[in-house]
C-alpha cells in the first residue's frame, strides 16, 4: 500500500492548497494565517529528500500513513489484548467487549485495515495538507497512551506530551486530542490515579513548551490566526442547520466509507457503553477521544459548514473501536468494510491519474482541484510572452501558488492578498507590466488595480472537460497597490 500511495502521489499533479503549503516550506516561520507550521516543516524535510516534485512535497504522507498504521496495530493489541485461540487467560477476559476474533487477526490488525480502508487515510495519505501530520501525532499520541495503559510506566506521559505538542503544531483542532486525554484523567479512577503524579503534569508542560512558539508568533501578528480559526459557532436558522448537518453525516460517511462509517459509529457508542456499565478505562479512553470531538462539529454543523477532513483525527480512536466490536455480525462486516474502502480508493486514485470517466466539475472533485493544470499554466505562459509582460500575478493563494510551483524558471509570479503581509516575502518594485489571472468565479472587473485592461480567457479542463473559466487583465504594479509580494520559485 505505501508504495502505491508513493507512485500516486509522485504521479499525481499538485492540487493548489498543497502548492500554497509549498511555498511556506520556501519561508519557515512557527505559525501562517491559516494554520501552524508543521505541514510546511514536512514539506521541507520532503523536497530536500526527493526535490522539489510532486513526490517530494507529498513524501512524508505515505511514509507516515505506514508508520502511523504500524502504531494503531500495536496501541489496539495493547488497548484489547487477546489469548492464543482456545486458552482461558486474563488476556482474554470474557464479556461483551472480548474482541473473538478469528485465529491470527488481532484488533490491531483489523484497527489498522479499516482505518487504512477509508478515504480519509487513503487519499488523505497521497495529498499534503495539515491533517496529513495531525493524523499521524494524533495516532502517536494513542499509541503512547496504550503503552501507557499496558506498562504502567509514567515516563510513557512524556511521549503522549510530545505527540500531542505534534499534533497542535499540525492544526489547532488537535485541542481535541487535549480535552479528551484531560477527560479521561478526570472521568476514569486509573486517570484520577495518575493525576496525583507528575508524570501527567510534564507530560502536558511538554506539550505547550512545543506549542509556545505557535502563540508567541500569534502576539506578535496581533492573534490573526487564532482569531481566523476560533471565530466559528453554531447558528439559529433550523434550515440551514439541518442542511450542514446532513451535509457533515453524509460527508463523513462516504470519507470513511459507508461500512468503516457504520462500524466506528456503532464501536464508539459501544466504547462509551463499556465505560459507564463496566468502568472499562480503555474504552473509555477511545469514547473520550471522539465523542467530544464528534459532538463539537455536530454543534458547528448547526451553523455553518464543516469541511469534510475536518473531524479526520478522531478515526484513529474509532477504528480501534469498530476492530474490537463483540458478536459475529458485526465480525462478518469488517472484511467487506475493506474491500469496499480498498476499491472506493482505487477509484479515487484512477479517476485523479487518469480521468477515465469524463464526469463534470460539480461529480468530480478531482477535476476541480487537480485537473489540467499543467496545460493550463503553459497558457499562461504563453499569453505573458505574447503580452510583453515582467510577471503574473493572482490574487487567490492557492492559484498564485500553482502558478509559482509551475512556471518556467526565471517567471515572476505575484500574489495580491492581505494573507502574506505577514510572510516577509519582498514587495516588486513598482512601474512593472504584467498580467493578472483571475478566475471568473470572482466577477469580471478586478478591484485592485485602477483600469486593469482585459487581454483575454483561458479555460483550464482536463479530456475536454472544463475545470475552470479565467479572464486575464494587463496591470502595472503601483506603490499604493494592496499587499503584493513575489512568490519563491523552485530551486531559490
Amino acid at each position: 500500500m505505501t508504495l502505491l500511495r508513493l507512485l500516486v502521489a509522485a504521479t499525481g499533479p499538485l492540487a493548489p492548497d498543497e502548492t500554497y503549503y509549498w511555498v511556506w516550506s520556501h519561508h519557515l516561520q512557527t505559525g501562517y494565517l491559516d494554520h501552524p507550521p508543521m505541514v510546511a516543516f514536512w514539506i521541507r524535510a520532503g523536497t530536500l529528500l526527493a526535490g522539489e516534485t510532486p513526490l517530494g512535497v507529498r513524501l512524508l504522507g505515505p511514509l507516515s500513513a505506514a508508520l502511523g498504521s504500524v502504531l494503531l496495530a500495536r496501541a489496539a493489541d495493547a488497548l484489547f489484548p487477546t489469548a492464543p485461540p482456545g486458552s482461558r487467560g486474563p488476556l482474554s477476559p470474557p464479556g461483551p467487549w472480548s474482541p473473538g476474533l478469528s485465529p491470527g487477526l488481532s484488533p490491531g490488525l483489523w484497527a489498522a485495515l479499516l482505518l487504512n480502508a477509508t478515504l480519509v487515510l487513503g487519499v488523505g495519505s497521497v495529498v499534503m495538507a495539515p491533517d496529513t501530520p495531525l493524523l499521524f501525532f494524533c495516532t502517536a499520541a494513542l499509541w503512547a497512551m496504550a503503552r501507557l495503559r499496558r506498562s504502567g510506566d509514567g515516563r510513557w506521559w512524556l511521549a503522549v506530551g510530545a505527540f500531542a505538542g505534534g499534533a497542535l503544531l499540525s492544526k489547532y483542532t488537535a485541542v481535541l486530542l487535549g480535552l479528551g486525554i484531560a477527560l479521561w484523567l478526570v472521568l476514569t479512577a486509573e486517570g484520577r490515579a495518575w493525576l496525583r503524579r507528575w508524570q501527567p503534569w510534564a507530560g502536558g508542560a511538554v506539550a505547550v513548551l512545543l506549542f509556545a512558539p505557535v502563540v508567541a508568533w500569534n502576539a506578535a501578528n496581533g492573534w490573526a490566526s487564532f482569531l481566523r480559526q476560533g471565530g466559528r459557532a453554531g447558528a439559529t436558522e433550523p434550515g440551514r442547520a439541518l442542511r450542514y448537518l446532513g451535509e457533515l453525516v453524509g460527508g463523513q460517511a462516504g470519507l470513511a466509507t459507508p461500512i468503516v462509517f457504520v462500524l466506528c459509529v456503532v464501536g464508539v457508542a459501544l466504547a462509551a457503553a463499556a465505560w459507564v456499565r463496566r468502568r472499562d478505562a480503555s474504552a473509555a479512553l477511545l469514547a473520550c477521544l471522539t465523542v467530544p470531538g464528534a459532538l463539537l462539529f455536530l454543534w458547528q454543523a448547526t451553523g455553518s459548514r464543516v469541511q469534510g477532513n475536518w473531524p479526520a483525527m478522531l478515526y484513529p480512536a474509532a477504528a480501534i473501536a469498530a476492530a474490537a466490536l463483540p458478536g459475529p455480525r458485526w465480525q462478518r462486516l469488517r472484511p467487506a468494510a475493506v474491500w469496499v474502502g480498498a476499491v472506493l480508493t482505487a477509484l479515487v486514485y484512477v479517476q485523479a491519474a487518469l480521468a477515465p470517466v469524463a464526469l463534470p466539475r460539480r461529480l468530480d472533485p478531482t477535476l476541480a482541484r487537480l485537473g489540467g493544470w499543467e496545460a493550463f499554466t503553459a497558457s499562461v505562459e504563453a499569453a505573458r510572452r505574447s503580452a510583453g509582460a515582467d510577471f503574473v500575478a493572482a490574487e487567490e493563494y492557492g492559484l498564485a501558488s500553482a502558478l509559482a510551483f509551475r512556471l518556467p524558471p526565471g517567471v515572476r509570479v505575484l500574489a495580491i492578498d492581505p494573507r502574506w503581509r505577514s510572510f516577509g516575502l519582498p514587495a516588486p518594485p513598482p512601474g512593472l507590466r504584467g498580467l493578472l489571472v483571475r478566475s471568473e468565479r470572482r466577477g469580471e472587473v478586478p478591484p485592485l488595480w485602477p483600469e486593469p485592461r482585459p487581454a483575454g480567457e483561458l479555460v483550464r479542463s482536463r479530456h475536454g472537460v472544463e475545470a475552470e473559466r479565467y479572464r486575464l487583465y494587463e496591470v502595472v504594479t503601483r506603490p499604493d497597490a494592496p499587499v503584493t509580494v513575489v512568490l519563491p520559485r523552485p530551486g531559490d
